[in-house]
């Protein structure tokens, strides 16, 4: 019976005390009757009635005749003759029932060894039988079996056929259930999340990140981890290989191409996105709207720009060659977008806007020599074409700084005061168009009345007005990127430079710049 408790450890009850001897007999108890103190009972009695006679013999000693003394002594021997048999017949009369009383014994434990098995074989292969009322077995008031389950996703009673031990309890097939799409989980293995239980595809369907380039799930690397590239401002998520596969970026957001995504290559192999295309500038006659825009932002800082500077929009190879001609050092990011120059050369200009064709390419470019005259100390300002209007318009407010400072006598600045402080009035234009919603209005008004501009009442030349959700959120990514830049010349230029004009202001930095050609 050891194996059957350790079964049924946890009950208070063990059926050890339901153990009788004897047997039942209409409900009453039968138990034999005779024992060992009724029998040393019988046998005292008769032993002092022999040893009185014996006694009484000895007080008569001498007084007896001799044949007396002889029948006295045979007397005696039939008297204990006489108990020894009735003590053996009552010995004899108890061994028999010590041992009924024996058998009876190890009946009742082959019985209850018998009875624990069938027990096991019960748990083991079957829920025990259901009875009307709906408990499990038909227990004693003190003995609850532990083999009564209850359902946690139902709370009913486990009665015949299968079911589930899983996360510390039992259920009905049925219950357990995915808890993305409610189905039963019929799986040997199923995931857990929250302490709910899915299919495993329905957990790396709900948990497992996609590729936002190819929408695969992004795959574990030799480790078993799950590793994965993203994008610290946009948060694209995208496997590590796409960085190798040639999947295009585009130029301006730089935010991976997802397939079977349509983009524009342009002629000098940049990519560009749709969304980054809808504001693109294409050509230098496009752009004059926003250069006028600029020059009257820098107007409104009490920084106008009083020389005639010519704005060209160029390729990325003109603008190459425009820096490599350059003879004064400057100091340009590793994809140079603008350029301020100071010397006298031939340029290559894009007159007319391209047309799109087929498979989004680039055609019908026509382009222009432009020859440079040296009038002042600025002689151009080129920018790259193709981009949207806000970083283009955030490239012409650097190249106009330069501009401004060598105009102005800011000369021999160290890299990081001249190329920080032109980031900073570039990050400035920017949060003006951001929060303006509707472009400057200075320049909206100085726009529309100007004549020295051909194009300067077209609204669609500008793409001017209220802005998109992607061109708003474009401006913050540009923002970002001049704030987040890790370069000494540019990101740390400027965070010391924007430090300076928020503490003193504008016009006190760019003094305390002229006279000590540092920040304040």
């Amino acid at each position: 019976m050891g194996w059957l408790t350790k079964i049924f450890k946890g009950s208070s009850h063990k059926f050890s005390e339901g153990r009788y001897h004897g047997r039942y007999e209409d409900g009453v108890r039968n138990e034999p009757h005779n024992s060992g103190d009724e029998l040393s009972a019988f046998g005292d009695e008769d032993i002092d009635y022999a040893i009185a006679l014996s006694l009484s013999e000895v007080d008569q000693k001498g007084k007896k005749p001799i044949d007396h003394e002889s029948e006295s002594e045979s007397e005696d021997d039939e008297q204990l003759a006489k108990v020894d048999q009735e003590d053996s017949e009552q010995l004899a009369k108890v061994q028999p029932e010590e041992d009924d009383e024996q058998l009876s014994k190890l009946q009742l434990e082959e019985e209850d060894e018998q009875l624990a098995k069938a027990l096991q074989e019960s748990l083991n292969v079957d829920s025990p039988p259901r009875y009307d009322h709906g408990n499990i077995f038909q227990p004693p008031p003190f003995f609850q079996p532990s083999g009564y389950r209850v359902c946690a996703g139902c709370n009913d009673p486990i009665g015949h056929g299968r079911y589930l031990s899983c996360m510390g309890a039992v259920w009905h097939p049925d219950c357990f259930r995915c808890h993305a799409c409610n189905k039963p989980i019929t799986d040997y293995e199923f995931s857990m999340s929250g302490n709910h239980p899915y299919h495993k595809s329905c957990y790396k369907e709900q948990h497992h990140p996609r590729c936002d380039v190819c929408s695969s799930f992004i795959p574990t690397n030799s480790a078993g981890l799950i590793e994965y590239r993203a994008h610290p401002f946009w948060m694209q998520k995208y496997c590590p290989s796409h960085e190798r596969d040639g999947t295009p970026r585009c130029c301006s957001c730089e935010r991976m191409e997802p397939r079977d995504t349509r983009y524009l290559l342009l002629d000098d192999g940049r990519k560009l996105c749709l969304e980054c295309l809808d504001s693109a500038i294409m050509d230098t006659h496009e752009c004059q709207p926003l250069y006028l825009e600029i020059q009257e932002f820098y107007e409104g800082l009490n920084m106008k720009v009083e020389q005639q500077i010519p704005m060209l929009l160029v390729e990325r190879q003109a603008l190459n060659e425009a820096m490599e001609g350059e003879k004064n050092g400057h100091h340009h990011m590793p994809e140079t977008r603008g350029l301020c120059l100071s010397e006298e050369q031939t340029v290559t200009t894009i007159l007319r806007r391209p047309r799109i064709g087929a498979g989004y390419r680039i055609i019908d470019m026509i382009t222009e020599p432009y020859r440079l005259i040296r009038k002042c100390e600025v002689t151009a300002i080129l920018v790259l074409y193709g981009l949207p209007r806000l970083l283009t318009g955030s490239i012409l407010a650097h190249e106009m700084m330069h501009a401004w400072l060598r105009l102005k006598g800011y000369t021999n600045l160290s890299p990081e005061v001249e190329e920080g402080i032109c980031q900073v009035l570039a990050h400035m234009w920017l949060d003006s168009e951001i929060y303006s919603g509707s472009g400057n209005d200075i320049a909206s008004s100085s726009s529309s009345s100007s004549s020295s501009s051909p194009s300067s009442s077209t609204s669609t030349s500008s793409k001017k007005g209220k802005r998109s959700d992607f061109e708003k959120k474009l401006g913050e990514f540009f923002k970002h990127q001049i704030e987040s830049d890790t370069s000494s010349a540019y990101g740390e230029g400027f965070r010391l430079g924007n430090q300076a004009m928020l503490k003193y202001g504008l016009k006190r930095t760019l003094e305390h710049i002229r006279l000590t050609g540092s920040f304040p």
